[in-house]
């Protein structure tokens, strides 16, 4: 089998280079040819070894990333357009909703940036205390006190307004 090393990486990357950009150009955007060729080598470098055959282990991965990479670029335009359109909905109302889907989603969107992305990763993605807490690098501690908060405001601004007439 051949060693990894950056001289056999660099032999590759000459021999390879340009047929890996065609076929990137041909399987995804164009535009992003020669980022998913430089990802998949990136990708081959953090290996031990070499897949067995070098070759068609760097068309395949160009192959995934190219595709990967235009549906992550075809959501975000989607939620672009529906964000632009206003039509951006987290909740779905139904009739037997206990609560009202837009204003939870307003009172969502009133929190800080750190708050909202704990809630999405614990409601939406279903993560754990401690999944959420090695996908952000915090303390499980410092994850259930800031989503507790988050949960805690929401509530309050979504609490009816109890004023007193007189």
């Amino acid at each position: 089998m051949t060693e990894l090393s950056f001289a056999n990486l660099g032999r590759w990357y000459d021999e390879l280079g340009s047929s890996l950009a065609l076929y990137a150009r041909q399987v995804g955007d164009a535009h992003e040819a020669e980022d998913v060729v430089q990802e998949v080598f990136l990708r081959l470098m953090a290996q031990r070894r070499p897949p067995r055959d070098v070759k068609a282990w760097l068309f395949r991965a160009v192959r995934n990333e190219a595709i990967s990479r235009g549906r992550s670029r075809r959501r975000r335009e989607l939620r672009e357009r529906r964000q632009a359109a206003g039509r951006v909905e987290l909740f779905e109302p139904r009739a037997d909703d206990l609560i009202d889907a837009r204003s939870a989603q307003a009172a969502l969107e009133r929190l800080d940036a750190d708050q909202r992305e704990l809630v999405v990763l614990r409601i939406w993605a279903d993560m754990t205390l401690d999944q959420i807490a090695r996908t952000t690098g915090l303390s499980v501690a410092t994850v259930f006190r800031r989503y507790r908060a988050a949960l805690a405001a929401i509530r309050k601004e979504m609490q009816p307004c109890t004023k007193t007439t007189t």
